[in-house]
């Protein structure tokens, strides 16, 4: 099991205080500093059964002052999230074939 964490965000805490709780075993992955790769990302966004833009976070500033309102093919999304990780809703668990946005935390649950 791995989860996508930004430390500074009290929902991606929660999730990974979740995680513990539950004694489950997982590797954080702590994309804003590792990054996330073009392929890694498709394959998050298979296991998530979204669409690139169902990840973005729209409100932050980086989106409204350089993309919204702008028709983005799914592949330049893509390419937007892995260039500004600061977009991509958190935190993701993903585990063996599923991926869950853990927004509410319980979202966890439907992973098993």
């Amino acid at each position: 099991m791995k989860i996508y964490h930004n430390p500074r965000c009290r929902k991606s805490r929660e999730g990974v205080n979740y995680l513990i709780d539950k004694k489950l075993n997982f590797e954080i992955i702590d994309y804003l500093k590792e990054g996330i790769s073009e392929n890694k990302m498709k394959s998050i966004l298979n296991k998530l059964k979204i669409s690139a833009i169902d990840l973005v976070r729209k409100n932050e500033k980086i989106w409204k002052e350089n993309f919204k309102g702008k028709e983005l093919k799914e592949e330049e999304i893509i390419s937007i999230l892995c260039k500004e990780p600061k977009l991509i809703e958190r935190p993701i668990i993903v585990y063996k074939n599923k991926a869950v946005i853990a927004r509410p935390k319980e979202n966890i649950e439907k992973l098993f």
